[in-house]
């Protein structure tokens, strides 16, 4: 009898978090898609204010209020790819680093200005992860302000981290992650703890026990969490006692690789324009898109001309290929409603020209092409919204390699 009892709990349990899985998937489709055409107008907005600075003085007054309107257009975006996180098209952009350095800037961030004391506890040891530090600095933001907000009167904070091996007998999370080696972060509180009822619905997207307003009450934190560590191929939990302090974990796979991927420092939002020459052919199926890249294009010295979609873009080229004026380069929107997108244009248009120049574009996408561009032909990438510098340095970057 107490076998059956047993089997039922377990069944209703693996129920409960199918449930929870399909609720996830579903707002996360319908997260990517507002995404998608919110980073479509902030291309709009975001390039039109870069292409007026480029036109005018940085001293003068208009400059000033350009760059406030350009500042909150940015927040706009922050947001925008919050949504894309949490939906199946923020794919991390992978590089082999410490995590310790992440976890230490982040948390000293999070807490500053508070009354919050933090303890540290971090081996020297630690394992090498493959992570998206962004996402990741997401991640460990969201729980240090969790942590902080458990506690207003302060106190403080135990963040730490630990090697850890998973195999078949570990407890709960033998189920849930593959058996490997794995880094595991903890962030405690001394709050009031999170009671039973609440602990197992914390990682459900828009449930909050906050109020509504500037700031909070939205829910999506630690859902967002949720998914970027599941893209991440590990796990997060949560534990609680009552009065005593909640405790969040989450584990990554450690990797194998022993060099730490260095990127430069260089922010290309701050880059000066880099002016050029050439025919540039655009493919994009949103008008306002295609208008302002135009318009920038222009700016920058180039010949712009403009396909609806893969198949105009492939026959364009190919007539373009057999005048004396072809084109230089390509800029292909990744998905085209109704019509081919980037992904299947670049592979006819290589049949057509092996040598051909191209930039592949989109403001969401739920395909590798974005992150593993060279793959599938393109020589470049460039994200949704981009502004005039971004722009013209990606063209000046892959023009370079035609030379």
């Amino acid at each position: 009898m107490n076998k059956k009892n047993t089997d039922a709990k377990l069944g209703k349990r693996a129920k409960d978090r199918l449930e929870k899985i399909r609720n996830l998937e579903s707002i996360a489709a319908l997260s990517g898609g507002i995404a998608h055409d919110y980073n479509n107008l902030l291309t709009v907005i975001i390039g039109n204010i870069s292409l007026i600075q480029s036109y005018i003085e940085p001293d003068d007054m208009i400059s000033g209020l350009l760059e406030e309107a350009l500042e909150a257009s940015m927040t706009a975006k922050s947001l925008t790819q919050k949504l894309i996180t949490f939906s199946k098209g923020g794919r991390p952009i992978m590089e082999t680093a410490s995590i310790s350095p992440v976890i230490k800037s982040t948390t000293e961030f999070s807490l500053s200005g508070s009354n919050i004391k933090c303890e540290f506890s971090i081996p020297d040891d630690l394992w090498l992860v493959q992570i998206d530090k962004t996402q990741i600095g997401h991640v460990i933001h969201n729980l240090v302000m969790n942590a902080r907000e458990a506690m207003p009167e302060g106190g403080i904070i135990t963040v730490a981290a630990q090697n850890v091996n998973i195999t078949d007998k570990t407890p709960a999370l033998g189920t849930r992650l593959k058996i490997g080696h794995y880094v595991k972060i903890s962030i405690t509180d001394q709050g009031m703890g999170i009671s039973k009822e609440i602990l197992n619905k914390i990682f459900d997207p828009y449930f909050s026990t906050k109020d509504l307003g500037t700031q909070k009450g939205m829910g999506l934190g630690l859902s967002i969490c949720h998914s970027i560590i599941k893209k991440h191929n590990g796990d997060i939990t949560a534990e609680s006692g009552t009065e005593t302090g909640a405790s969040l974990q989450f584990y990554l796979p450690a990797t194998e690789e022993t060099i730490v991927t260095h990127k430069s420092l260089e922010d290309p939002e701050n880059a000066k324009i880099v002016l050029g020459k050439g025919r540039i052919l655009v493919m994009d199926d949103e008008k306002m898109v295609t208008k302002i890249t135009g318009h920038i294009l222009n700016r920058l010295g180039y010949d712009p001309s403009f396909a609806e979609n893969g198949a105009q873009a492939i026959d364009m080229y190919e007539k373009a290929m057999e005048s004396p004026n072809p084109f230089d380069a390509v800029i292909l929107d990744l998905t085209v409603r109704g019509g081919m997108g980037g992904k299947e244009a670049i592979k006819r248009l290589i049949e057509i020209d092996p040598k051909i120049i191209a930039i592949v574009s989109s403001g969401y996408s739920n395909s590798p092409v974005m992150t593993s561009y060279k793959d599938y032909g393109f020589m470049g990438v460039i994200a949704k919204p981009y502004n005039i510098n971004e722009l013209s340095k990606k063209l000046n970057e892959v023009l370079k390699i035609k030379k």
